[in-house]
């Protein structure tokens, strides 16, 4: 009996053993477990960035705010020269009455414009000066000081001043091919003369165009919701890093102030366009050759072409890089640094990357023979 016993004794002790051992495993378990968990949650929180501070203040002293306003002298020469564009019956009908009796009304507006080198290179968008003689910068520092026109791009709404100043601060150009959707941004400005103002959202969508009302217009804009209203034009779109990689221009609203989105250029299109202006005087590379594709080009000379690819140039123009080159009517382009051209979109985007004076290689296709011509680009 008492062996019997002791057997039920040593047996309960040793479920007893099991099953603390279990126990324990169990509950070591569960903080692994729970370890893993926080060390991803951990990771997720470190990548979301709650604090812009650093980015703010790298962005807001390289932004400053633009007043430009056109003068008396400026108005009454467009005011002249509106008249002289209109019928020479129209003096007799409507307001036209009234003319001689008006004074013409001058123009002003208000934006932003980013400090792109400590010398006093400032980028803003040409809407915002492009009617002015004379702009004046305020800095974050609240100096003022009288800007010159350097050079514009309508097709883009960009537009380089500069003021006589030194030791600035300046934003550094950060990459927008890299930048992504989802990625946190501050936009920095000036809206409604409320200085320095930052506002942060994420990137909604990339290469949205149709925003600029040209039929010419060269557009590759990053969507955000970050905050941006009147005032804002011209100021900087930065990353968590305090990058430039845009120029906000433009909002999209039924009421004319802020909606839920807005567009910025990005910055790998902007500085082409900024080093062409400083540097050529010119915005842009241009061959100077009108394109068409295969099937416009079918159509409006009734024939068929021996190639189904590329783009057709249907004329060159007098003193061009083209004609320089020896590009003729009726060249088939099918490729341009050996990218494959499908579109004259296509086409455009490789020569909106090149600066003045560099070369593109050419593709074409006459007479049935395939060749290469290299072109030397020159200003617009």
């Amino acid at each position: 009996m008492r062996k019997l016993l002791s057997l039920v004794v040593a047996g309960m002790a040793g479920g007893l053993i099991v099953f603390a051992g279990i126990l324990l495993l169990s509950q070591e378990e569960i903080k692994t477990k729970n370890r893993q968990a926080h060390f991803a949650e951990s990771r997720i929180l470190e990548s979301i960035p709650t604090d812009f501070k650093s980015a703010a203040r790298q962005a807001m002293p390289a932004v400053v705010h633009i007043n430009a306003e056109e003068s008396r002298e400026g108005a009454l020469r467009r005011f002249n020269e509106e008249r002289t564009r209109r019928s020479p019956f129209s003096f007799f009908f409507d307001e036209d009455l009234f003319d001689a009796f008006r004074s013409p009304r001058q123009r002003a507006g208000k934006g932003s414009g980013v400090i792109i080198s400590s010398d006093g290179y400032i980028v803003t968008n040409n809407h915002v000066i492009d009617f002015a003689d004379q702009i004046e910068v305020t800095l974050h520092d609240d100096r003022k000081f009288l800007a010159d026109l350097i050079g514009n791009d309508p097709r883009t709404d960009l537009a380089v001043i500069k003021i006589d100043a030194g030791a600035l601060p300046s934003l550094t150009y950060g990459n927008s091919d890299n930048v992504e959707v989802g990625e946190w941004v501050l936009a920095v400005g000036n809206p409604f003369d409320l200085t320095s103002t930052v506002t942060a959202g994420i990137v909604s969508a990339k290469g949205r165009n149709q925003i600029i009302r040209r039929t010419d217009a060269i557009e590759d804009f990053i969507q955000t919701d970050a905050v941006v209203n009147p005032g804002n034009s011209g100021g900087a779109l930065v990353n968590t890093s305090g990058e430039l990689i845009g120029v906000n221009t433009a909002i999209a609203t039924p009421t004319g102030v802020f909606a839920g989105y807005s567009f910025a250029i990005p910055s790998n299109m902007l500085k082409e366009v900024v080093a062409n202006i400083i540097e050529h005087g010119g915005p842009r590379g241009r061959m100077g050759a009108g394109i068409a594709t295969i099937e416009e080009f079918e159509e409006s000379m009734n024939l068929k072409l021996s190639v189904d690819r590329g783009v057709v140039v249907v004329s060159v123009e007098d003193g061009s890089a083209a004609q320089y080159s020896g590009i003729l009517p009726h060249d088939v382009i099918i490729e341009a640094d050996g990218i494959m051209i499908d579109s004259p979109e296509t086409l455009v985007e490789i020569l909106n990357k090149k600066r003045i004076g560099d070369m593109i290689n050419l593709t074409i296709i006459r007479s049935g023979e395939e060749k290469v011509i290299s072109v030397q680009l020159k200003a617009s």
